[in-house]
């Protein structure tokens, strides 16, 4: 949807989060930029980064580096709840949109499709149903993810919006 949505907005700019897990089969090498856990720590260790955590408690860590944009672009991170709090602590003028599969059936089978293990989507899904109670209560927005032409859409509506 991320790509759809800088489309539709020539004014918005994705950040590329770091992450030191293995890219997945047919997975795009400018999805993250993917590192070792050394080079991932010595970045942390020189506050490099707005956010950063350990994700599901699998070992591999995401973080977003600390922004660089172009003049005049809104920044779009794509992040799990965790990072978004400490963005908003960090940036409290920051947004928060979040994005909701249409339903759990349908998460299930996205990380289905994408090759994920079970007990990953097992995990994936039992945090994702508390993350998504939380991030309701704490969302600016919120957009169902259900066809990803009008969801982006809706965000960059949603972006344009808070312009």
């Amino acid at each position: 949807m991320v790509d759809r949505l800088l489309a539709l907005d020539s004014r918005a700019w994705l950040s590329r989060s770091w992450t030191t897990r293995p890219r997945r089969p047919g997975e795009s090498e400018t999805a993250y930029t993917f590192v070792d856990r050394a080079d991932f720590l010595a970045r942390v260790e020189q506050d490099g980064f707005l956010e950063y955590t350990e994700f599901l408690g699998t070992g591999h860590l995401y973080g977003t580096p600390n922004l660089d944009p172009p003049d005049g672009h809104d920044v779009i991170l794509e992040i799990e709840l965790n990072g978004a709090q400490q963005v908003k602590e960090r940036c409290p003028s920051a947004k928060l949109i979040v994005v909701v599969p249409p339903s759990h059936a349908d998460q299930e089978a996205r990380l289905r499709a994408r090759g994920d293990n079970e007990e990953h989507i097992r995990r994936r899904l039992e945090v994702g149903a508390d993350e998504e109670q939380l991030g309701l209560k704490i969302a600016d927005a919120v957009v169902v993810n259900d066809d990803i032409e009008r969801a982006a859409q809706e965000v960059a509506g949603i972006i344009a919006r808070y312009r």
